[in-house]
């Protein structure tokens, strides 16, 4: 899995933090979580608050789609 691989890193994360506030989330606490998905594999040093933005965006939708 690489950053590019927005959905599944967002389902990757709700899966694992079900109840977190994913709206306030640090930008530093996302990075952190998702270099810690088992099958992550891409440069930590290549993500930016673009990509941080889009997964948070991804995680935020994915969470009303199952409300």
């Amino acid at each position: 899995m690489k950053w590019i691989d927005i959905e599944d890193i967002a389902e990757k994360l709700e899966n694992k933090y079900p109840n977190e506030d994913i709206i306030t989330l640090r930008f530093t606490t996302l990075h952190k979580w998702v270099t810690e998905i088992s099958d992550f594999a891409d440069d930590p040093n290549k993500s930016n608050e673009k990509i941080l933005e889009s997964i948070q965006a991804k995680w935020i939708e994915l969470r009303e789609e199952d409300n």
